[in-house]
């Protein structure tokens, strides 16, 4: 099941179980049944503090869980751990076999004193990267807690499941059988949503903080670019976000970060907050900026934010980046997650077969339809302009495809379905006016970005007519003292590599004001 340089590494992993632990296998005849057993074969060949046991008993089949002796973990896998998802069966074998998490002592402890029981139910696409987060996070709770119990799924696998529990986005969590979330989502989250009282006492420990020198809103690529650079002057530097990572962390392939030939959007996001994490940085997440209150000459600029926390700093880096712009039509609220998705790497397994469209000519909307055209029935892609704004060699492979059609000039007026789920979509020709409909079960919005500023709107910083915040040379905003830096202001091109570059300008931006006061 593992070539030979898998396996090296993975034993190199292995060395570090110091635990003894069985994996208690349930299978069948099927084809899956004897991919999962050479699998976990291959994983118990390489070390001799794992055992194999092939009489488990869960209904789901192929499935396996990992057991200590005498001790259900409640960690179980349905189906084949493999593509996005290896990973997260080699934290568990480290992790079941006694390896320490690298979550914090607090985090730890928040954990283990969670009461009453919770069984959650992830399930997964195998090319999904926002899913890892999820499936790894619920693992370590139920590793640590004997309330907690997990299991991760295979939706492209269990396809019934999937079918009965109407799931048409990835990651889904159920906890008790009843719907929890859907989306990526860090352990904090998770926590913070199981453990009702603890963003209130976050919320109130940061009210207590002292001033910073420099705060970054936002955990990005500028935002971590600019704590970097801030931190290296040696003042006082923290970093509030709704999440570390931001947008990156919904990028799949990532091939134009110079220096970097190839890399994916959440092993990115994870190398930033290392790298800022090598500083003294004060990194702050789960807070969603709502209200910023700007000091007077000399005094110190607030940040308000939803959780009820409160931040004061000197200087300021606004760095809230963007998010997928949405079509605005009737339907697409209502089915979101229900046929609508945003993600087609994510939720692209969960329409094999059957006919998607694609809202979006550009790059972003061409390269998802090339990429569905692969797993899915049908494509049609619809562009409002009369030709597409992708590139050239784009639209060459695109149109070379026999699963896809091309639909120009046309304005999506309505999604429609049947009050649960997707059946159709509307649209308009722009030429004629004609009205015509589409059946199908999925519908893909790749149509841009659009900032994220709607917290400013009351605020004297100058926006732009897009709403993005105008900025200076040196990435200085409208107010003094308040710099911003990415996707959120008006310079041009949302690219990564420049959102680095403008958060270190930013940065140092804000360090030359603090000096010059």
């Amino acid at each position: 099941m593992l070539d030979d340089k898998l396996k090296s590494q993975l034993k190199a992993y292995l060395e570090k179980v110091t635990q003894p632990f069985e994996i208690v296998a349930s299978l069948d005849d099927g084809a899956k049944s004897q991919e999962l057993h050479g699998l976990l074969t291959d994983i118990v060949g390489l070390t001799d503090k794992i055992t194999l046991t092939l009489d488990g008993q869960d209904a789901r089949r192929p499935s396996f869980a990992l057991n200590r002796p005498g001790e259900e973990t409640g960690v179980v896998f349905a189906g084949l751990p493999m593509g996005h998802e290896f990973t997260s069966l080699v934290l568990a074998l480290l992790q079941v076999g006694g390896h320490p998490p690298k979550a914090s002592d607090e985090v730890v402890e928040q954990i283990r004193s969670l009461e009453g029981e919770m069984r959650f139910e992830t399930y997964f696409s195998l090319s999904c990267q926002n899913c890892p987060d999820v499936v790894q996070a619920l693992n370590l709770m139920a590793i640590l807690n004997p309330n907690v119990h997990h299991v991760a799924i295979d939706g492209a696998l269990f396809q019934d499941e999937v079918k009965q529990r109407e799931i048409m986005s990835v990651p889904s969590v159920f906890l008790n059988g009843e719907p929890f979330g859907q989306g990526r989502m860090s352990l904090e989250q998770i926590l913070a949503k199981v453990d009702t009282g603890a963003a209130e006492r976050e919320a109130a420990k940061l009210s207590e903080k002292p001033t910073f020198d420099t705060l970054m809103i936002g955990g990005g690529p500028a935002g971590a670019a600019a704590a970097v650079y801030a931190a290296r002057k040696g003042i006082r530097t923290g970093v509030a976000a709704e999440r570390f990572g931001g947008q990156v962390l919904d990028t799949l392939s990532i091939e134009n970060l110079i220096s970097v030939p190839y890399t994916e959007g959440p092993k990115l996001a994870a190398a930033l907050e290392e790298h800022v994490k090598e500083y003294e940085v004060d990194i702050m997440n789960l807070q969603r900026a709502v209200a910023l209150v700007p000091g007077r000459p000399g005094e110190a600029h607030e940040v308000q934010f939803e959780s009820g926390a409160s931040l004061k700093s000197r200087t300021l880096v606004l760095a809230t980046g963007a998010r997928w712009r949405e079509m605005g039509v009737p339907g697409e609220a209502e089915y979101r997650n229900k046929g609508v998705a945003y993600c087609p790497h994510c939720d692209g397994p969960l329409f094999k077969g059957k006919r998607v469209a694609v809202i979006g000519g550009g790059n972003s909307g061409v390269e998802a339809a090339i990429d569905l055209a692969g797993i899915v029935g049908h494509v049609t892609l619809i562009e409002f302009m009369d030709e597409m704004r992708a590139d050239a060699v784009l639209q060459k492979k695109l149109r070379s495809l026999p699963n896809v059609e091309i639909i120009l000039g046309a304005r999506t007026t309505e999604v429609n379905g049947d009050g649960t789920r997707v059946n159709g979509l509307t649209y308009e020709e722009r030429a004629s006016g004609e009205i015509r409909q589409l059946e199908l079960e999925g519908v893909f919005v790749q149509i841009g970005l659009v900032p994220n500023t709607e917290w400013l709107q009351d605020s004297p910083i100058e926006l732009s007519e897009r709403g993005e915040i105008v900025v200076d040379a040196h990435g200085m905003t409208s107010v003094p003292g308040i710099f911003a830096a990415g996707d959120v202001t008006t310079v041009p091109y949302k690219q990564i590599v420049i959102a680095m570059g403008e958060g270190s300008k930013a940065a140092l931006g804000a360090f030359d004001f603090l000096i010059r006061q």
